[in-house]
């Protein structure tokens, strides 16, 4: 499932293609499994809007839309089309001639010419809208706090308290948002922590070093375009390269990059965690 490097990859990339463009209509598939908003409710907001922005929040990509003829400088947001990508949801910009390929779900055709669609195999991907009306322009319906902008004092306080294993923390989006598998071995591997240690009894020295450890690993995933280990790909359909500086995450039984130690791989609540058994405490 693509992780807060993947998604703000292709925000990036989309924000830089669409935004000022016009959704002049919309195409919806008929699997329900995608929708989290009602089709109508989705091709209502969508069709006659401007897309304003582009960005991210957590694990989902979030479009920013306006509607009616003013100007840019006083519209008024319309509402928010959110797109969560599932473990193999893709969306990618188009040309009208370009194939739609099987397993697309929706096309937003842009007044520029082109399409904007939402491709997603295994259906695990979800679409929806938040209308705004009124004052409320903030439509702020995501849960957790954001990892690259959470100061450390409010950072250790999400977790002195809890008897979990860390790396159940970490992937709590409640607490973070956006910090997935990936992203949490190989942070709690650079912060020297085994992930079944009790969050609440790391100490502060520990908590400083996964809060820098976490804020590097995104920021370096970031400007590496992600991590290609499944399908993703980003918003011009082109793969990332972190997963070439991988410490541990999907290298069990091979030599710690640091310590020559063989990586071990756990499992914690139902999820791969992987880990070197000299090297983190």
């Amino acid at each position: 499932m693509p992780e807060l490097p993947e998604v703000e990859t292709i925000a990036r990339g989309l924000a830089k293609r669409v935004t000022g463009d016009m959704i002049d209509s919309v195409w919806i598939g008929s699997k329900p499994e995608p929708l989290k908003s009602s089709a109508r409710a989705i091709a209502a907001l969508l069709e006659g809007a401007r897309i304003e922005r582009v960005h991210r929040e957590g694990k989902h990509i979030v479009l920013d839309l306006s509607k009616g003829r003013k100007s840019a400088a006083s519209k008024e947001l319309a509402g928010h089309w959110i797109v969560h990508l599932g473990m193999t949801g893709r969306l990618l910009i188009a040309g009208p001639q370009t194939e739609v390929v099987k397993h697309t779900h929706l096309t937003a055709r842009l007044a520029s010419g082109r399409e904007l669609r939402f491709v997603d195999p295994r259906r695990f991907g979800r679409l929806s809208v938040v209308k705004l009306t009124g004052k409320d322009q903030n439509g702020n319906v995501f849960p957790g706090l954001e990892p690259l902008e959470i100061e450390f004092q409010a950072f250790a306080a999400l977790f002195c308290k809890r008897d979990t294993p860390m790396k159940s923390a970490l992937l709590n989006q409640k607490l973070l948002r956006g910090i997935g598998n990936i992203y949490a071995d190989e942070s709690l591997f650079r912060a020297k922590v085994r992930p079944r240690r009790r969050a609440g009894k790391l100490t502060q020295v520990e908590l400083q070093r996964l809060h820098a450890a976490i804020q590097q690993v995104l920021r370096e995933a970031i400007a590496a375009g992600g991590s290609s280990v499944s399908d993703y790909v980003d918003a011009s359909g082109e793969e990332g390269f972190f997963q070439l500086r991988h410490r541990v995450y999907g290298r069990e039984g091979e030599p710690c990059l640091l310590c020559k130690t063989p990586i071990k791989r756990i499992v914690i609540a139902g999820r791969s965690s992987h880990y070197c058994p000299k090297c983190q405490k």
